[in-house]
C-alpha cells in the first residue's frame, strides 16, 4: 500500500515538532548548516494540510551531507539523494504514514531557497489563496488517499500559480543577506594570538551588492567587528553607501552592531546614517533604522 494521504486543519503543535526536530538535524550537520526554515503547509497557521514537517535545510557542503547519511539513517531516515530535484538532498521519515521530510540546498542556491520561502510568505499573508489550497487539498486527499502521484498531480496547477505570484512579489533580500553572513561564519585559528570567524555579518548597498565579513578577535585592541570587516570589503570594491546591515552571533541569531560599528557608518555616511535599516531579529524580521539607535549628539 502506498503513502497514507490525510489533510488535516492545522495544529499549533507542527511549530514545536518543527523546532524539536530541528535540533536533531543540527547535532548531525553541526558546522555544515548554514541556515534552517520551516515550510511548507505545515509552516502556515490556519493552513490545513497533510501532518507532515517540511524542514529546508541550506548547507556549505552537499558532500558533506552525503557523509552524514548513516547519522540521519539513526534517527529514523531515508537518505534518497536528489530524488528528483538537482542539487538537492531529499531525507524522509515515517514510511507511509510519512511524519518529517528534509530537503537540502547548498546556501548559494537561491532559485531553490528562494521559492520555497517565498511561497511559505506569501500563504503565511494571503488568507484568500490559503483557503483555497486547503480546500483544493481536503478533496484531493478524499478523492487519493493512497494516491501521492494523483494527490500531488490534481494540486500542480495551483502551487505553479501561487508560486509564480509569490516570486513576483517576494523581497529575499535579507535571506541572501543571511545565508551569505552564515556562509563565512566559522571559527578560524589564525595564529596562537588570533581567531576570527564567531561572529559574521552582511551589508547590501545601494547597487544591490551584498559584501559579507567575519569579526577578527586578538589578544590585544587590534581585532574588527564582522560589520566594519564587510564595510571594509565593500569599499575596497569602490562603493561607500549602505542599505542594510545584519551581525549574527555565535547561535545564528541576529545581533545588533556595537557602538564602534554604529560610530563608524554614521562617519561614513554622514548626511544620511539615520536611513540604514538593521536586522534585530532574523526569525521575526525586526527591523530598525540605524538613526533610531544612534546618538548624534557628536555629529
Amino acid at each position: 500500500m502506498g503513502q497514507h494521504i490525510t489533510v488535516i486543519d492545522y495544529d499549533p503543535l507542527w511549530e514545536r515538532k518543527y523546532e524539536e526536530e530541528s535540533l536533531l538535524i543540527k547535532d548531525i550537520l553541526v558546522d555544515n548548516c548554514v541556515a534552517i526554515y520551516h515550510i511548507g503547509s505545515t509552516s502556515v497557521e490556519g493552513l490545513a494540510a497533510k501532518p507532515i514537517i517540511d524542514i529546508m535545510v541550506a548547507v556549505r557542503s552537499l558532500e558533506k551531507v552525503d557523509r552524514t547519511a548513516a547519522d540521519f539513517s539513526k534517527i529514523g531516515y531515508e537518505y534518497l539523494g536528489e530524488f528528483g530535484i538537482t542539487g538537492r538532498r531529499y531525507l524522509r521519515k515515517g514510511g507511509d504514514e510519512r511524519t518529517y521530510q528534509i530537503h537540502i540546498f547548498q546556501a548559494e542556491d537561491w532559485i531553490n531557497i528562494g521559492r520555497h520561502l517565498a511561497f511559505r510568505d506569501y500563504m503565511r499573508t494571503h488568507k484568500k489563496e490559503r483557503d483555497e489550497y486547503a480546500k483544493i487539498k481536503k478533496e484531493l486527499a478524499r478523492k487519493f488517499p493512497y494516491d501521492i502521484d494523483g494527490y500531488c498531480d490534481g494540486k500542480e496547477n495551483f502551487v505553479q500559480k501561487i508560486e509564480k505570484l509569490a516570486l513576483s512579489q517576494f523581497d529575499g533580500t535579507w535571506d541572501k543577506m543571511y545565508l551569505a553572513a552564515r556562509n563565512v561564519q566559522y571559527e578560524r585559528e589564525i595564529s596562537s594570538l588570533i581567531e576570527a570567524g564567531g561572529v559574521c555579518a552582511a551589508i547590501l548597498t545601494n547597487k544591490g551588492n551584498i559584501y559579507v565579513g567575519v569579526c577578527i578577535d586578538t589578544e590585544c585592541s587590534l581585532g574588527m567587528c564582522a560589520e566594519r570587516n564587510a564595510i571594509a570589503n565593500m569599499i575596497t570594491n569602490g562603493e561607500k553607501d549602505i542599505c542594510r546591515v545584519i551581525a549574527i552571533g555565535g547561535k545564528g541569531k541576529a545581533i545588533p552592531p556595537c557602538g564602534a560599528c554604529r560610530e563608524f557608518m554614521v562617519q561614513l555616511m554622514p548626511e544620511n546614517y539615520q536611513s540604514i535599516e538593521i536586522m534585530l531579529d532574523y526569525e521575526n524580521k525586526k527591523i530598525v533604522k540605524l538613526g533610531d539607535i544612534t546618538t548624534s549628539w557628536w555629529i
